[in-house]
């Protein structure tokens, strides 16, 4: 079976320079080669990648606490158990041949009950060029930079979509400052780290998870 997949997955990928062009040539060069190929390769519409690890690390405050519990009816963004420590972690993403843009799924197993499964959607689109998309019309503006051994991408705004309107949230009506990392480990492994920081009440919420490099197949 792992053969059959491997034959159908020649020719998966081809270039791309979506976020390189974003971040620009000279920080994209800076960036480790592992990184590179990561985010430098498009699959094919319809095919996916997998990537899989485990949550090592995740605290928050009682305010990081109420925030995650109240996003949990618009698609769980936020991570809400720290159960998750020591479980497994997986990624899934698929090229989306209608928009152009990725389906990313995060799904995080727990001590106890289903996994916390997250859906959202990367296009590359609106003043930034990059914007997250959870659903219920609600989306987060991108922007990305490089760091030592790292693709770093910060949240610039949040917005609320509907009937062809699009509207920008005061920052009152928002959860925070958002930043997520890509931090190249060697080895064929990278750590995803996310941190919420809100204005008023400081870090409120991290993660961290690790995970290994991983091969193509059909969505």
């Amino acid at each position: 079976m792992m053969q059959a997949i491997q034959k159908a997955d020649t020719g998966s990928y081809q270039s791309d320079n979506r976020f390189r062009a974003l971040l620009g040539d000279s920080a994209w060069a800076g960036l480790p080669e592992a990184v590179q190929a990561r985010f430098g390769k498009r699959l094919r519409a319809g095919m996916s990648v997998t990537y899989q690890g485990e949550v090592t690390a995740m605290r928050f405050s009682i305010m990081g606490w109420i925030l995650a519990q109240i996003l949990r009816p618009v698609g769980a963004p936020l991570p809400y158990d720290v159960s998750s420590v020591g479980q497994a972690a997986v990624v899934v993403v698929t090229e989306d041949g209608s928009t152009g843009g990725q389906f990313w799924i995060r799904q995080y197993s727990r001590a106890a009950g289903f996994p916390q499964v997250v859906h959202s959607s990367k296009r590359f689109r609106g003043v930034t060029g990059l914007e997250e998309y959870i659903g219920y019309g609600i989306g987060m503006a991108l922007r990305i930079r490089a760091a030592p051994s790292s693709l770093i991408f910060e949240s610039d705004h949040y917005f609320f979509e509907a009937l062809g309107l699009r509207l920008r949230l005061p920052r009152w009506l928002t959860p925070g400052a958002l930043e997520i990392g890509h931090h190249d480990e060697g080895t064929g492994c990278f750590r995803f780290s996310l941190r919420l920081t809100h204005s008023l009440f400081g870090e409120v919420l991290s993660q961290d998870a690790v995970f290994r490099d991983a091969g193509p197949h059909h969505a």
